[in-house]
């Protein structure tokens, strides 16, 4: 069997850096039992968001989301994104839909997401 690995991407490793140590610890102590669940379901879940072929899925620890994709070796986080920060985004866009609908039809959050992948 394959070793099963948690990637963060360059963003999503400096927002994590930028967090307070106790909640780091919070963060990455959520995904303990990630691997087994990623390996084993459909990701039902984790909310979901898809644009071109793309799945990203969406983790909640507390206040913040964290939106990951799988990956041949385990799985890739591309953010970690404050709640609070999210609702802004979404309300400076002017969207009244739920959380993973407004995002996943929103381009400027695939431009973000697109940034991590490029750094």
């Amino acid at each position: 069997m394959q070793p099963f690995q948690i990637i963060f991407n360059p963003t999503s490793a400096a927002e994590l850096a930028r967090m307070p140590k106790e909640l780091q610890l919070e963060i990455l102590g959520e995904f303990r039992g990630l691997p087994r669940q990623v390996q084993s379901t459909e990701l039902e879940r984790f909310g979901e968001l898809q644009r071109s072929g793309r799945t990203l899925h969406r983790f909640r620890v507390g206040d913040y989301r964290v939106y990951f994709e799988r990956h041949d070796l385990g799985l890739v986080i591309h953010r970690i994104l404050s709640r609070h920060t999210l609702k802004d985004f979404l309300f400076r866009s002017g969207l009244n839909a739920q959380e993973d609908e407004a995002l996943q039809e929103n381009p400027k959050f695939w431009d973000l997401i697109e940034a991590a992948r490029g750094k």
